[in-house]
């Protein structure tokens, strides 16, 4: 996928321009025959979409004066460990087995 977003930024504004379209024309022909039960091109479709929307973000790129894509945001760093004394509580609480009281049950009345 990031070589076809490369091709298109090697692309000048007018070859792009065109390229978009061209692939709003063919999406247009594509779903038509599809209404009309001509082709069952629905892959064809989506790739026309996804290629037309990586056109369409190469070109906004250019309009806000970009020249890459936004870099990754670094994912934020973990909290501090738990203190010791409390991460031994929770291990030994966690060790002890749980223990269920059996319900004392009534017996049932016998209806005569």
């Amino acid at each position: 996928m990031k070589e076809n977003a490369d091709k298109a930024r090697a692309l000048d504004a007018t070859e792009l321009a065109k390229q978009v379209r061209d692939g709003s024309e063919q999406m247009f022909r594509l779903r038509f025959q599809l209404r009309m039960g001509q082709t069952d091109g629905v892959t064809k479709l989506r790739t026309l979409r996804k290629e037309r929307a990586r056109l369409l973000t190469v070109q906004r790129e250019r309009e806000l004066g970009k020249t890459e894509a936004p870099a990754v945001v670094a994912p934020k760093a973990k909290k501090a460990a738990a203190p010791a004394k409390k991460v031994a509580a929770v291990k030994k609480a966690e060790a002890k087995p749980a223990v269920k009281k059996a319900a004392a049950k009534k017996p049932a009345k016998a209806k005569a």
